[in-house]
């Protein structure tokens, strides 16, 4: 969406305080209530929480936003998957979302990074998940807007499923006193833990890949270049996440909530190095076997081209004496067909010893060319 389209909303952002009401409000929230009716609502769950507790379960964005401006102090934690632009737009104007983050929201396929827009953070996060029947890595894109008194998370695709998130974070009141900063990072803590089983199954994968290698398997070659593609992939979700968590760490201020959300990123951190390593791991090691592999191809090649060349060589002794065991019969053949021939004007048809000058030139010319081929060795 360009930012022509996106200027006339935002040109209505909230001047006042969530919680203070502005003079449309009622106009708006009816006319967002009933588009809303009228089409699919992508809010898979919305909640108002205050003092750790969830005190409102909001079907819609204009009553999560009624909720909010009546309960001054609380947080609302919205979850929209794939939703429309004109929801987003509603949540930019009544949040004050920056409208290059809204685009990036509404356009997806971000790299993970974390921007600052005045008091609301964007966190792009890539989340993954291994699919054992396929045996493919599937990739999500996971957009946060972070704010004072909000967490707006975009979902994309299935994964990362923050519902089982929500139950836990709602499961512990102390940490949800923690605000949006304590979602913020039961978000991030989730998608980072979601990589140990993608890493699992890599380590898998690659285990099987260098049987394969060794056992000859010939379709192993387009297994190393699909997994070293999932791979590559996986490593550009992980990267980033080093530098996002140590932004997110030195923006959360002071104090002991702070420092204890400080002192859980930072664990979420080492988790996210960890990964980074055993990625970095198994690119080079897809690069040995794929070299490996190269050159036994290569060897097996050089058998297959040493067998042939064996064989041929074998055909061709075979033929050399055929060919000359073949000479060898001609000659006499050749004597005998001349002198068998039924003409009475002849040279020599008469002749006293013409038979045997015949059979001793068969036999001559017969020894001759078996002396030949054998000095050469064909015979």
């Amino acid at each position: 969406m360009s930012q022509h389209t996106l200027l006339p909303f935002f040109s209505r952002r909230r001047s006042t305080p969530v919680g203070a009401p502005a003079p449309d409000d009622a106009g708006t929230e009816q006319a967002l209530a009933e588009a809303e009716r009228a089409a699919r609502s992508s809010v898979v769950d919305a909640g108002v929480y205050a003092d750790g507790v969830r005190v409102a379960s909001p079907r819609t964005l204009a009553a999560t936003y009624r909720e909010l401006r009546e309960r001054p102090g609380a947080m609302a934690w919205i979850g929209l998957y794939r939703p429309r632009e004109s929801e987003l737009t509603s949540l930019a104007v009544h949040f004050d979302l920056h409208e290059l983050a809204v685009e990036d929201a509404i356009a997806a396929h971000q790299r993970p990074k974390i921007e600052r827009y005045g008091d609301t953070r964007f966190v792009v996060l890539r989340a993954a998940r291994y699919v054992d029947a396929d045996e493919k890595v599937e990739f999500g894109e996971l957009h946060l807007f972070v704010g004072p008194d909000f967490v707006i998370s975009v979902r994309h695709s299935e994964a990362p499923d923050l519902t089982e998130v929500r139950r836990r974070v709602e499961s512990d009141p102390d940490l949800l006193r923690g605000g949006p900063n304590a979602v913020l990072h039961a978000i991030v803590d989730a998608v980072v833990d979601g990589y140990g089983p993608v890493v699992s199954g890599l380590e898998i994968d690659i285990d099987e890949i260098e049987s394969e290698v060794f056992g000859g398997d010939p379709y192993v070659s387009r297994r190393i270049y699909e997994l070293s593609r999932e791979v590559m992939e996986f490593q550009r979700a992980v990267r980033p996440l080093d530098g996002l968590l140590a932004s997110l760490a030195s923006g959360l201020g002071v104090g002991s909530a702070a420092e204890e959300l400080r002192r859980g990123l930072r664990d979420v951190r080492d988790h996210v190095v960890e990964t980074e390593e055993q990625v970095r791991g198994f690119r080079s090691a897809l690069r040995d076997i794929l070299t490996v592999n190269a050159t036994l191809v290569a060897q097996r090649q050089n058998e297959e081209m040493k067998a042939l060349s064996e064989a041929s060589n074998e055909q061709n002794e075979e033929v050399k004496k055929i060919s000359a065991w073949a000479a060898i019969l001609f000659a006499p053949t050749l004597v005998g067909t001349v002198y068998g021939m039924n003409f009475d004007a002849m040279p020599e048809l008469h002749w006293q010893l013409g038979y045997p000058f015949a059979v001793a030139l068969m036999a001559g010319v017969s020894v001759a060319l078996f002396l030949v081929f054998k000095s050469r060795r064909w015979i």
